[in-house]
């Protein structure tokens, strides 16, 4: 019999090996607009049945699988789901795997005193999704398609607003982007020096996600203090994630820069040291993103 400690070094293992394989290709599961065409996209994070969005690892791992089967479609849900809505999973589909994390409270008696203690339990299980297109018989809605006429080379009203919003102190000049926590600001070369407006967002997201790891906000570290090293890894995957997040909410095309093809084999020697490596990335990164929408002032209050 599988112990549930067994199970869920499974579930670790399983998608770990799924991003590394995508990385040993030399591509980036996260960095693949492979929604465009859905009325749901044009580039947003994988959803449930019911229009939520997955959340960290999950997002990762329905990636990897949209690009390896070549799935347009950003919808999911499991074989029963499938069901209740009158639809049905063709036969001989291939399933993707996603997990659910949740806590529980156990109410024990501690050994010491002889009174009764709150003990929080952590715990993960997986389960398998299937992709709207590998089933057959959903209301329409599901397989609507979207027409965009944005013009990527002028700036975005909703992602210039939502930059704003953050409140990060943003200098603009020079050719390099990047964060600078002594200094606490992010450098930005100008909007008109980056190839399109989609490139220029998705450099600032990602730069945006490094500003979340001073002290005064997530306080993030890797104890990195040099380039190169695997804590300088991890926090530009952490980085790398984040802004892929960030981008898929804010409906952005997030295109590689120049610098992070140098990444990969950092990364993967960090994911194969690790399995559970890449679930605390997708961790730090959601972490980052939630506190990016955070800072952002709500309509009602705005008004």
């Amino acid at each position: 019999m599988t112990s549930k400690t067994e199970s869920r070094q499974d579930i670790y293992s399983r998608i770990t090996d799924q991003i590394i394989g995508s990385l040993e290709k030399g591509v980036k599961p996260w960095t693949q607009p492979w929604n465009a065409g859905h009325a749901a996209g044009p580039v947003t994070r994988p959803l449930r049945f019911n229009g939520e969005a997955y959340s960290g690892i999950n997002i990762l791992s329905l990636w990897a699988s949209a690009m390896e089967l070549g799935f347009a479609a950003p919808i999911w849900m499991t074989f029963r789901q499938a069901l209740e809505l009158g639809g049905h999973v063709r036969k001989g589909e291939k399933g993707s795997p996603v997990v659910y994390a949740n806590s529980i409270v156990k109410t024990e008696i501690d050994e010491k005193t002889g009174g009764e203690a709150d003990v929080t339990i952590p715990f993960m299980k997986g389960y398998t999704v299937f992709n709207v297109e590998q089933i057959e018989s959903l209301p329409g809605h599901y397989y609507a398609l979207r027409v965009s006429s944005r013009n990527p080379d002028e700036r975005l009203t909703h992602a210039e607003a939502f930059f704003a919003a953050v409140g990060a102190r943003i200098l603009n000049g020079g050719n390099a982007a990047y964060y600078r926590p002594a200094s606490d600001h992010i450098q930005m070369p100008p909007f008109e020096a980056f190839f399109n407006a989609q490139s220029y967002y998705a450099t600032l997201a990602h730069e945006s996600v490094h500003w979340t790891r001073h002290p005064s906000r997530l306080d993030r570290s890797f104890e990195h203090h040099r380039y190169g090293d695997a804590g300088y890894a991890k926090e530009e995957l952490v980085a790398e994630l984040g802004a892929a997040f960030l981008c898929a909410d804010l409906e952005l095309a997030l295109e590689d820069r120049n610098d992070h093809a140098a990444y990969i084999a950092a990364w993967l020697q960090v994911l194969r040291e690790d399995k559970r490596a890449i679930f605390a990335a997708a961790a730090h990164a959601q972490r980052a993103v939630d506190f990016l929408h955070g800072r952002q002032v709500p309509q009602e209050a705005a008004a």
